[in-house]
């Protein structure tokens, strides 16, 4: 599963981060690194860009990029 299909409100652990170059290093210095929590929290009205939680703050990411890492769903 990709974090661009994580449902609002569900958390999860990042498993792997992909992309090449820069963008994959904007992603980690971002803070989205392997075994870190995210919780989904809104999607824009389109539907794109979405809005997450992590390590304390909020993060804005476009879909595009979101689909590049890789999660497993955290159970309740």
């Amino acid at each position: 599963m990709t974090l661009d299909q994580l449902p609002i409100g569900k958390s999860a652990r990042i498993t792997r981060v992909g992309g090449e170059g820069a963008l994959r290093c904007r992603l980690l210095d971002m803070g989205l690194i392997p075994r870190t929590e995210v919780t989904m929290r809104k999607v824009a009205p389109m539907g794109d860009p979405i809005e997450l939680r992590l390590r304390g703050y909020e993060l804005t990411l476009r879909l595009e990029d979101a689909s590049k890492i890789e999660i497993e769903e955290m159970r309740a």
